[in-house]
């Protein structure tokens, strides 16, 4: 699967298309240490990545053409996440949500 290899280490971000990119943004966002985003527009797509470090995007081949495909791709591969420590906080706190959620999950089984 693509976040298993954005886990491993072995890539920096992954696409994930279906019908919609719902379904593939929920799947994606349920693998611990992956930030997933359905993007229908190459402004979400680049922003995404710069201000939320997300490494997966998701995209639904029933709602966009091949070309804006093509172009929301390029924005999101192309995009770095922001130096501004403003950015890097709210990432820091996604983080620290995952992990007080793992382990409640852990407590309750």
């Amino acid at each position: 699967m693509v976040c298993d290899e954005i886990r491993a280490g072995r890539a920096d971000k992954g696409v994930i298309v279906c019908g919609t990119g719902v379904g593939a943004a929920i799947a994606a966002n349920k693998v611990p240490g992956i930030r997933a985003a359905l993007c229908h527009d190459v402004y979400l797509a680049h922003q995404c990545v710069e201000h939320d470090d997300v490494h997966v995007l998701c995209m639904g081949a029933q709602i966009i053409g091949i070309k804006l495909a093509e172009d929301i791709l390029s924005a999101f591969l192309n995009a770095e996440f922001s130096i501004d420590e403003h950015f890097r906080r709210r990432v820091a706190k996604l983080a620290d949500m995952e992990i007080r959620a793992a382990k409640e999950l852990l407590e309750t089984n």
